[in-house]
């Protein structure tokens, strides 16, 4: 496997403490270079579609800056009714989003980019799953939204902190709705002999 020059495998072009803790947690070794790009919505485009879009958007910039260097990029989307939700802004916007997601289901989808600029490598995919909320009362959304956690939550929850308790069950990756999708992220490294935890 090819290490970068600070002798990690890859670059991570994001500064998502959930997705630098997923890695971490299977031993995978990496450095963090954070895309320049702001988020931004592509209005029209499928949810897919967009994820897509932005986690190669993402590696892009930052492999046009390592060009020998493996750079993995990601976003995560939050889709209701065929809708993207970003980050609420405020306790209001977290209020809104969450009103909406109480007693249903939506979906959590996390685009991944996986280039190498100079050896001309760039592959996609996406990785979806399914999320049942439980009925939320408004003491329970007004609560929640008061811990803070929502503001930095795409969808204005965080599976892994105290929104594990708003959510009934899901369908598919649990590290997905946290951040990076663990099992697909590893496969797709180990694809291109990039990393494996399992070889040390």
């Amino acid at each position: 496997m090819n290490k970068s020059s600070n002798n990690e495998d890859f670059i991570l072009a994001s500064a998502s403490p959930r997705r630098q803790e997923l890695l971490r947690q299977v031993g995978l070794s990496f450095r963090i270079v954070p895309s320049r790009l702001r988020e931004s919505n592509q209005s029209g485009m499928a949810p897919h579609l967009h994820a897509f879009h932005c986690a190669a958007a993402k590696a892009k910039e930052v492999a046009q800056r390592y060009p020998d260097e493996w750079v993995l990029g990601a976003d995560t989307i939050v889709v209701l009714d065929g809708v993207i939700l970003g980050k609420p802004d405020n306790h209001s916007e977290a209020l809104n989003m969450l009103s909406r997601l109480s007693g249903r289901s939506h979906f959590v989808i996390t685009g991944l980019c996986l280039i190498l600029e100079n050896g001309g490598v760039e592959t996609s995919e996406y990785v979806e799953t399914k999320v049942y909320m439980r009925q939320l009362s408004h003491n329970d959304i007004q609560g929640y939204v008061t811990t803070g956690e929502p503001l930095d939550k795409a969808g204005g929850y965080g599976i892994q902190g105290i929104g594990g308790c708003l959510v009934q069950r899901i369908e598919g990756s649990y590290s997905n709705v946290v951040g990076l999708p663990l099992c697909e992220t590893v496969e797709l490294l180990r694809r291109h002999k990039v990393a494996d935890p399992f070889e040390k």
